[in-house]
């Protein structure tokens, strides 16, 4: 079956574990030596004891997803296998503008039973993803896209990527259209509030972003459920409650089940795939420590939880103890006690079953992680040549969501170094996405920081964070947040080449 492919199982249960000699993520994974064909597919995934039909995307192998080797080509036929028109964005990678896959910009759909092919350079090694970039993304349209380097190859260590996502048995358009429904009835999306009455308001304190310090609001992102401030009202956390959480297609009632060595080493590439659903990394008792955030490198941090927000990768190596046992990675829904996960286990370990829903709420999301990050190849020091300030706003009431500049359209020039400094004016946090390039997080909430080097970063409600980005890539290109339902109400913009269209 396609979720049983990802990884090396086992059985729920006083575990024997099998030997295989197939792992679809190890390091024997097989590298491109010609064109791939990567297949759109329609499939049927038991969720919850029902059928559902989702998308799938793979090789001919029946493999979901890509392993390629960094400094080779992204050399790929894409086939949409289904009845419905499509297209896949490289989510990490850097491909010429007309190879992005976001829908007529420039590309057109892949229509129902076409082929198109893909070839450009694949560049640095990192934990990608691969996704539609329409409301199918939903419906599961979505696989790893694994680049790996020469050391990785090399390392002693054992690999396990793990999709995170958030499922409905109802369509993304009834979602969607339910969200509209129930902002205008309540005012409050699905019913945990948001502060309206702010969609221009406060520019002043954003200059500051541009230096090495910042007036006006110096807020850290807030680390309570539905908090309120006098004025306004609560933060709202999650606006969709989903049928079920996923980890490589399936729940903790039947979990995925990973045999590593006692004694062994584990890189974890989490990927959340979520479409309006952020989660905290919980390794338990393991010792582990976070290497990479978006795919690239960043000195390392040590923990046991680690935040990941919609389109966020993480990597975590993890060192099994030498004794027998089983160690769940659990993803924490944030700010609810929902869970999903895979269990790591040992050669005669055993196995409990774990609960789809946690004793305490999932922690929610804030920037102290962030704060801490630090790249170990940052940008070159370099003042921005065009800096933007911008305000993420949203009128819940409505369903409307925005990206506003006090500086005109984000217009860049080939060779540019750019600021983006963000004020997130509304009470719900975004993931923000910049397409065809990597940025530097260089301020949040009015420090100036040396951050992690990635292409997706958490805005926290009345948070401010600053990224900066060079421009080598020339085109259109969309920046927007990475919760599906708040990009197809309005919350995508672009940067946008005056040298190239």
């Amino acid at each position: 079956m396609y979720r049983r492919q990802f990884l090396k199982t086992l059985a729920i249960g006083a575990a024997a574990i099998a030997p295989s000699t197939k792992y679809p993520w190890s390091n024997e994974a097989r590298a491109a030596t010609s064109t791939i064909d990567l297949s759109v597919s329609s499939r049927v995934l038991e969720v919850n004891g029902k059928a559902a039909t989702v998308f799938g995307l793979g090789t001919a192998d029946g493999k979901p997803g890509l392993v390629l080797n960094a400094g080779g080509d992204f050399d790929v036929n894409l086939l949409n296998r289904t009845k419905e028109d499509t297209l896949i964005h490289w989510h990490g990678l850097t491909p010429p503008w007309g190879m992005d896959g976001v829908p007529d910009n420039p590309a057109k759909l892949l229509a129902a039973g076409e082929n198109r092919h893909y070839l450009f350079p694949v560049g640095q090694g990192g934990t990608h993803w691969m996704h539609a970039h329409t409301l199918q993304e939903q419906s599961l349209l979505a696989a790893p896209l694994i680049v790996r380097t020469a050391d990785d190859l090399a390392r002693d260590e054992q690999e396990v990527v793990i999709l995170l996502h958030d499922f409905s048995f109802k369509t993304p358009e009834e979602l969607l259209s339910g969200l509209k429904a129930a902002g205008s009835s309540s005012g409050g999306g699905m019913g945990h509030g948001a502060m309206t009455g702010h969609m221009g308001a406060g520019m002043e304190g954003m200059q500051g972003m541009h230096g090495q310090s910042m007036s006006g609001m110096s807020m850290p992102g807030m680390n309570m459920p539905d908090m309120a401030m006098p004025g306004m009202m609560a933060m709202d956390l999650n606006d969709i409650e989903y049928d079920a959480y996923l980890a490589n297609d399936r729940t903790l009632d039947d979990p995925e089940v990973i045999a590593v060595e006692k004694g062994g080493r584990v890189r974890l590439r989490i990927i959340n795939g979520a479409t309006a659903t952020a989660f905290t990394i919980d390794i338990g008792t393991l010792a582990g420590e976070l290497i990479a955030v978006d795919g690239i490198d960043v000195v390392p941090v040590p923990g046991h939880r680690f935040p990941v927000s919609m389109g966020q990768r993480l990597d975590i190596r993890l060192q099994v103890p030498p004794t027998s046992g089983a160690f769940p990675i659990l993803a924490l829904r944030e700010g609810a006690r929902e869970r999903t996960g895979v269990i790591l286990a040992t050669s005669g370990a055993s196995i409990s079953k774990l609960g789809t829903d946690a004793a305490d709420n999932g922690p929610v999301l804030d920037l102290a992680l962030e704060e801490k990050l630090q790249a170990v190849k940052p940008l070159s020091p370099r003042a921005p040549d065009r800096t933007y300030a911008l305000t993420l706003s949203g009128d819940m009431a409505s369903y409307v969501w925005e990206i506003g500049s006090a500086d005109g359209p984000l217009k860049v020039v080939t060779g540019n170094r750019v600021e983006l400094a963000m004020r997130n004016m509304s009470m719900m946090a975004h993931p923000m996405h910049l397409h065809g390039h990597h940025f530097r997080v260089v301020g949040i909430n009015g420090k100036r920081i040396d951050g992690a080097v990635r292409d997706t970063v958490l805005v926290p409600p009345m948070a401010q964070v600053a990224i900066q980005f060079d421009a080598p890539n020339p085109g259109r290109w969309p920046f927007h947040c990475h919760h599906l339902y708040h990009m197809a109400t309005g919350m995508m913009s672009f940067v946008t080449y005056e040298n190239a269209l």
